[in-house]
């Protein structure tokens, strides 16, 4: 019988022979600073959970509550019966807390990037992309039918070339994360802005790394940047520092009018449980009220950066709670999780196609949770395995 499906054992046999076949693991405690994973307890620098908000007893409260009043499901998309009381005030909360007239929450930060994209851009029309941004956003490129142009990393001059040669396009897009995931770099925001303005185009900005981490309030880099009233698309999520799940966008009350009617990933897709929306209005609230958590976060980063180049390894130009080891080659980097792995310390070793041949790191990740202990124990691991 012909099996459709027969090419698929063939291509995994390629992925395990150059290596690059991944699989799935079960984590069988909640998330945190530690975690047991594979059956042994592990310092955890491979979650995003920057906040250490994850398992934080206010968001089960929060979310059990929500379950208590309106069960689980929510049923339908957020246009016929799906939005409930909590989304909305959660969107109304969040547009507060950036300044903003609104918001709207997605199903993930990805349909939230993708969604916004595609919605904004059309044939005639022209997306400037940076060549590290994340998946979500280069996959909306794609589904957009717009003009897609791509500048090296953070270079305002050769975006600034690409914007001469836009004039003749309807409308123009730049988009670009803000704090880049698998790097630690940052966009250079007061620049783009300039840009942005100068050859009137959009510009639309992912702070899904940098929200409740950076800036005074913790609304992110663009109030770092102190721009944030000159970015008109600002993208988050909750599955990072608000220890949660999707995502959203905060802009003008038109621009949030024209995703609801516009943007596939919000108008076709069932609306998240109230669970996670009251979940989510906790965690805001500890955003707010709690700046410690950042400034331990923001101290522990500095320490560790310090201490690993003491030690020699290239980090490149993080300035942020992510930091990568550069090894390079994709051997030596899978080479060194494992052996930190096998030292009870879970650092993911990152090879493509996340990133390109030849740039090959360890990436970790912070969390306000970490206590010196455990970064101690992540440099004296990263001394003694330094070649």
């Amino acid at each position: 019988m012909f099996d459709p499906l027969a090419w698929i054992p063939e291509q995994l046999d390629l992925l395990h022979a150059m290596e690059r076949r991944r699989a799935i693991h079960v984590r069988s405690t909640q998330q945190g600073a530690t975690v047991s994973w594979r059956e042994n307890h592990l310092i955890n620098f491979g979650s995003n959970d920057y906040l250490d908000l994850a398992a934080d007893p206010r968001l089960r409260d929060a979310a059990q509550a929500a379950i208590a009043r309106e069960g689980w499901g929510s049923g339908a998309s957020p246009l016929i019966t799906g939005r409930g009381s909590e989304q909305a005030q959660l969107e109304a909360e969040l547009a507060r807390f950036e300044g903003t007239e609104a918001g709207l929450t997605f199903s993930s930060g990805f349909a939230a990037n993708a969604g916004t994209i595609d919605a904004l851009t059309d044939r005639g029309d022209v997306i400037l992309s940076d060549e590290k941004n994340h998946a979500s956003i280069i996959d909306g490129t794609r589904l957009s039918k717009a003009t897609v142009r791509v500048y090296p990393h953070r270079d305002v001059d050769y975006l600034e070339n690409l914007l001469k040669q836009c004039g003749t396009f309807r409308r123009r897009l730049i988009v670009t994360d803000t704090l880049f995931s698998m790097d630690g770099t940052i966009a250079p925001l007061d620049e783009l802005v300039d840009l942005a303005d100068k050859y009137e185009a959009m510009l639309m900005v992912d702070e899904a790394h940098a929200t409740g981490v950076f800036g005074e309030h913790g609304h992110g880099l663009c109030e770092h940047f102190g721009v944030e009233d000159r970015v008109p698309v600002r993208v988050g999520t909750f599955s990072k520092a608000f220890g949660g799940h999707g995502g959203f966008v905060v802009g003008s009350q038109a621009l949030i009018d024209y995703l609801v009617n516009r943007s596939r990933p919000y108008v076709f897709s069932t609306a998240a449980p109230a669970a996670n929306a009251a979940a989510m209005l906790a965690a805001l609230q500890i955003v707010q009220h709690e700046p410690e958590r950042r400034q331990k976060l923001m101290a522990s980063a500095e320490f560790l950066r310090d201490a690993l180049r003491q030690q020699g390894w290239s980090l490149g130009d993080s300035h942020s709670q992510i930091i990568p080891v550069i090894v390079e080659t994709e051997a030596l980097a899978m080479e060194l999780s494992t052996k930190l792995f096998e030292r009870g310390m879970l650092v993911p070793g990152i090879r493509p196609p996340s990133v390109p041949d030849g740039e090959c790191l360890l990436r970790i990740s912070l969390s306000s949770g970490h206590t010196r202990q455990h970064l101690d124990t992540l440099v004296e691991a990263l001394k003694q395995l330094r070649f």
